[in-house]
């Protein structure tokens, strides 16, 4: 039975999922917040940070139409449980994110599908298919390179632009006291990126982000990303130049982003994939809420088998 506290989020998220119901799914580490809807081919959606499932709302209803598509909040964040983190904080790599949607996905019944990650939801993505190829038949990666890259490539520019990830894996409770003395104001900032601005997002969707900006969600994303630089990337040099993906596998980035701005992501994700495509679009790091009408056709094509392509004159 649902909570009083719950009917508010429900509706406002379903207010931006049209067509989707909504199930919390309990995992071995979590409970899962999950919009699902659709009678095709498995697609899961994993959105990034800082946003939760509804970040997908402008295309998840159009994807529906050819696909189930299941769209979780991740662990940490949106309506989602926050467990502990641990001493490691263990709890919050991108493998026990990566297991959380495996178990989701067994939930509902399927044993392989394809895959599309924003963000921290890409590197999710980008972990299940490497711990476990013969379940994902394809992986669509939004404005990241792999954290490996990432981590052994910093520089001054991608560094004052992406502050949160040092800022926000140091020692707790420092960045959560900071960050939660106006996390309104945090959100709004973060949100608001070089040259794009807060007008991308529809006021429902900013609301939901607002409204899940809470203590308990700045935390678990801290633990995120403590996790990241230190037990994420170990995984990474241990599996680098070992391991490959091996599905296909479709980079879209904004050319107007950081990753577009400070990185080569073709160059960086052939270090892990041998059967990859990618394409740069006029857009910022949230290039399904600034432009779906790219994003949807990419990866429909990408989906259905169909070689995908794009170009800015089309």
């Amino acid at each position: 039975m649902m909570t009083a506290a719950e009917m508010p989020a429900l509706t406002q998220s379903a207010r931006l999922m049209d067509g989707f119901r909504h199930e919390m799914v309990k995992t071995s580490g979590a409970e899962i917040r999950v919009a699902v809807a659709g009678n095709g081919p498995p697609l899961l959606l994993i959105h990034g940070n800082p946003l939760t499932h509804v970040s997908w709302h402008k295309i998840a209803p159009a994807l529906a139409k050819t696909f189930t598509v299941i769209a979780p909040d991740l662990r940490g964040y949106g309506d989602s449980s926050k467990p502990a983190g641990g001493e490691e904080h263990a709890a919050y790599t991108f493998r026990a994110m990566g297991e959380d949607n495996f178990e989701v996905m067994n939930y509902f019944g399927f044993d392989r599908f394809q895959i599309a990650g924003h963000d921290r939801g890409a590197r999710v993505g980008f972990r299940m298919a490497l711990d476990r190829p013969e379940r994902v038949e394809r992986l669509a990666a939004l404005d990241i390179v792999p954290t490996h890259h990432v981590l052994t490539n910093v520089t001054l520019g991608w560094g004052l632009e992406s502050y949160h990830w040092f800022f926000m894996a140091q020692k707790a409770p420092f960045p959560e006291r900071l960050i939660c003395a106006d996390l309104e104001y945090y959100i709004r900032y973060k949100l608001n990126k070089k040259d794009v601005g807060l007008e991308i997002f529809t006021p429902d969707a900013m609301a939901e982000y607002v409204r899940c900006t809470t203590p308990e969600q700045i935390h678990a994303v801290c633990e995120d990303y403590r996790a990241t630089v230190t037990l994420d990337l170990a995984m990474d040099k241990a599996a680098y130049g070992k391991r490959r993906i091996a599905c296909p596998v479709m980079v879209i980035w904004g050319t107007n982003s950081h990753c577009g701005r400070h990185f080569k992501p073709v160059e960086a994700w052939s270090e892990w994939a041998d059967d990859l495509r990618g394409f740069g679009i006029p857009t910022g790091h949230y290039p399904t809420e600034h432009r779906p009408d790219i994003v949807y056709p990419l990866f429909w094509d990408f989906f259905t088998g169909r070689e995908p392509s794009w170009n800015e004159a089309s």
